[in-house]
């Protein structure tokens, strides 16, 4: 698959990952680019900011097949195979495979599938499951000629996101101002290199097989996790917690981002306004955010008919401004041109 997949990972939660990718993807499509936006996140908060509780009611109550992630890979814990996904066209350029809350599920046959997979025979069928979301990803991407993939999961590290992970490309790290995403940027590295070795030794084995010979057109995602760096929310002033205290946790951010995702050693104190490796600040936009969660856009895109008037107005601007530069500096790290 030559469409390049990007996913959004911290296994700390509250860090405004949803909301980012959400925002992202409208700026792409805004920009030309094709995207397939894919939910792997069994609490599916990324679906809900797309479509209408109706809509998702519809989806998941008429249990179609292919019409969410689950309902793509659902045949594979019977006898069946990956079903072809529907993908909900949003906007001009911008497509949706809904997320489901039944996906929860499917974290079993996974977790019972990975140590199957190192076995000396019958492992086809392990191989199809621990890559079927790359196999859906791909589905998606053929079926509009995507330019890129964004891929939301849940914060944390199960066997559904290890299974996104070696089928994703590349990673971006969202991060907020404090110890615990501190914390859980010092986990996330060891574990990408783990999960990206035990995928490499899969592969080797699938290599060696009888099977390999057998399937000459069953192809496997190689696993890359490529980090492309981080992003930092912007953090809120209150009045019992100065400013500094805040400073103290987002100055540590790139010392440990080098130790624990990329393994450079830290000569210098670099600050993260400096670090190359920062991809974006995220501001909080206040009162925007709930103004677009009403109007179901993003806010760079909310007008003066929908309550942006005045500082608001300025503030859509700036934040199109913002979502643009990162969207740019994004597809750049991932080597294509906006």
């Amino acid at each position: 698959m030559s469409t390049p997949v990007l996913t959004f990972f911290n296994n700390k939660g509250g860090v405004g990952k949803t909301s980012l990718i959400y925002h992202l993807a409208w700026m792409f499509a805004s920009l030309r680019k094709r995207v397939v936006i894919i939910d792997l996140d069994p609490q599916a908060n990324l679906t809900a900011a797309f479509l209408d509780e109706d809509k998702i009611e519809a989806i998941w109550n008429q249990q179609n097949e292919g019409s969410t992630i689950y309902q793509c890979v659902k045949p594979l814990t019977g006898v069946g195979d990956i079903a072809e996904p529907v993908l909900q066209n949003v906007a001009t350029d911008l497509y949706l495979l809904p997320g489901d809350v039944s996906l929860s599920g499917y974290e079993d046959t996974l977790s019972a599938e990975w140590p199957n997979s190192m076995g000396d025979n019958n492992l086809y069928r392990p191989m199809r499951i621990l890559s079927s979301f790359w196999q859906v990803m791909k589905m998606a991407s053929d079926k509009i000629q995507a330019d890129i993939i964004l891929v939301d999961i849940g914060p944390n590290l199960g066997a559904i996101n290890r299974s996104v992970l070696v089928a994703t490309d590349y990673v971006a790290i969202p991060l907020g101002a404090d110890l615990f995403s501190l914390q859980g940027l010092k986990n996330l590295g060891p574990t990408l290199r783990t999960w990206k070795s035990l995928w490499q030794k899969r592969l080797d084995n699938w290599g060696d097989s009888a099977e390999n010979n057998a399937y000459p057109d069953f192809n496997l995602p190689q696993g890359q996790m490529k980090p492309v760096g981080y992003l930092c929310q912007q953090h809120s002033v209150r009045l019992d917690r100065p400013v500094k205290a805040y400073d103290k946790w987002v100055q540590r951010i790139p010392a440990v981002y080098r130790e624990s995702v990329l393994r450079e050693e830290v000569v210098d104190q670099i600050r993260l306004e400096d670090d190359p490796y920062c991809l974006a600040t995220i501001k909080h936009y206040r009162s925007l955010i709930p103004m677009a969660q009403e109007h179901r856009k993003p806010i760079f895109n909310l007008t003066s008919a929908d309550g942006a008037i005045g500082a608001h107005a300025n503030a859509v601007q700036d934040a199109k401004k913002d979502f643009k530069r990162l969207a740019e500096k994004i597809a750049a790290k991932m080597g294509f041109i906006i």
